[in-house]
């Protein structure tokens, strides 16, 4: 019998490690790896200038602390994609619901395909330029 190794989560490079992980963590409600946690107010943030794990039901999310990041230019070709995040919502109403959560948590807005029939989506910025898209599954 072959065996494979199992992808344990996606890592994503970001200048702000903890904003980008408070992000996705209100975004799809994950939760920190004990330890990960955000400090108390005011508090120093050794792990948050390196690298931090959010974990939930499926894949989990890291962040990379980096000094510099060009961010994704897509849909213009200049700086491509590499990698962006797929996540489904059941309904059209959860998708309307979701995309206002989205923005409100600071996501960019790139493209609004909600009059496609067969895949109503969106597609997004994150708030460190990763692309990532909410659709109709």
């Amino acid at each position: 019998m072959t065996t494979y190794p199992q992808i344990r989560q996606v890592v994503l490079d970001t200048t702000d490690a903890r904003a980008l992980a408070e992000f996705y963590r209100e975004l799809f409600g994950l939760t920190y790896r004990p330890g990960d946690e955000p400090p108390v107010p005011g508090g120093p943030d050794p792990r948050g200038t390196d690298w931090l794990v959010l974990h939930g039901p499926g894949l989990g999310l890291a962040f990379q602390q980096v000094a510099r990041l060009t961010p994704s230019t897509w849909p213009d070709g200049a700086v491509p994609q590499q990698l962006h995040l797929d996540a489904t919502v059941p309904d059209v109403a959860e998708l309307a619901r979701q995309h206002e959560r989205a923005l409100a948590l600071g996501a960019t807005l790139l493209l609004d395909r909600t009059d496609d029939p067969d895949e109503p989506l969106y597609v997004y910025a994150d708030p460190a330029g990763h692309p990532f898209c909410l659709f109709v599954a």
